[in-house]
């Protein structure tokens, strides 16, 4: 399989600007390429309390049709960011997005410091089929938590795609949680990151990264933008798991309802406490 990295800088509440990077980097994927991921919240850049009403948008705004319609056009599929209002309620949110429009949608479930009281935390965790593979989605800060993967595990997760917005000095710990995240789930895991300055001085570290199912890692970018082309070898998947597979030997399995969707989604829903 496939894969680009679109590491990129963005400006935050800068929707136009982004939007038209995006659609840039998608026309510009080689014709053999499946899938092109972006970083956290690239199509809004972070809003604030203040902003946020104004820049975030529902799932049928503007900004994520245009992306439908550029998947559509390449047939590619696309893992991408947003500033999400819904119903008034905003979240950051990443969206698995084909030529058909939305597959799979994932709301940020740990909220970083910064982003309290500007989002709601997602309530559930999920994944989708695509292309025969099961794919899951974090975001950020939800990847310190083992948790967040091992819960894609559970719902039978072969991919999980991180959309990051990392930064300094907290590079070093996005890589090691990466690392052991694909390890520990033996599934291949891709982390794109975003890089430059954005508003409130924030210095965005880059370092994507492509972590095989045995914890190696099979690619990592520099700090600099670029557009980075990747190869998922899923036969990897049969290697990993052949003699062992932690998700079967586990003793405790993490709680809530996991439900199943006819077109094959599913989510595991967070226990109200």
């Amino acid at each position: 399989m496939k894969v680009e990295f679109a590491q990129l800088a963005g400006r935050d509440n800068a929707t136009v600007y982004n939007l038209e990077r995006a659609l840039s980097a998608i026309a510009a994927c080689a014709a053999d390429t499946q899938l092109i991921v972006f970083p956290e919240t690239y199509l809004t850049g972070f809003p604030t309390a203040e902003t946020v009403a104004d820049v975030a948008e529902p799932l049928d705004g503007p900004a994520v049709q245009a992306i439908v319609r550029a998947a559509r056009e390449r047939s590619i599929a696309v893992v991408i960011g947003i500033a999400e209002n819904h119903d008034g309620h905003f979240y950051n949110t990443t969206l698995l997005i084909t030529g058909e429009g939305v597959a799979l949608r994932y709301r940020k479930t740990h909220l970083w410091p910064l982003e309290r009281g500007v989002f709601a935390p997602g309530d559930r965790y999920s994944t989708c089929l695509w292309n025969g593979v099961r794919v899951g989605l974090l975001i950020c800060y939800d990847i310190e938590f083992p948790e967040t993967a091992r819960a894609l595990g559970q719902l039978g997760a072969d991919v999980l795609i991180v959309t990051n917005g990392n930064m300094d000095p907290y590079a070093p710990t996005h890589r090691t949680a990466i690392t052991a995240r694909a390890q520990e789930n033996q599934a291949f895991a891709m982390m794109v990151n975003r890089v430059e300055e954005g508003d409130g001085g924030l210095l965005f570290a880059g370092g994507s990264a492509l972590v095989d199912p045995f914890g190696t890692v099979l690619f990592e970018a520099g700090r600099e933008e670029g557009q980075f082309s990747v190869e998922l070898d899923l036969e990897q998947l049969k290697a990993a798991r052949k003699d062992y597979f932690y998700l079967d030997d586990q003793r405790i399995k993490l709680p809530g309802e996991v439900v199943e969707y006819d077109d094959g989604t599913r989510d595991l829903l967070i226990p109200r406490h």
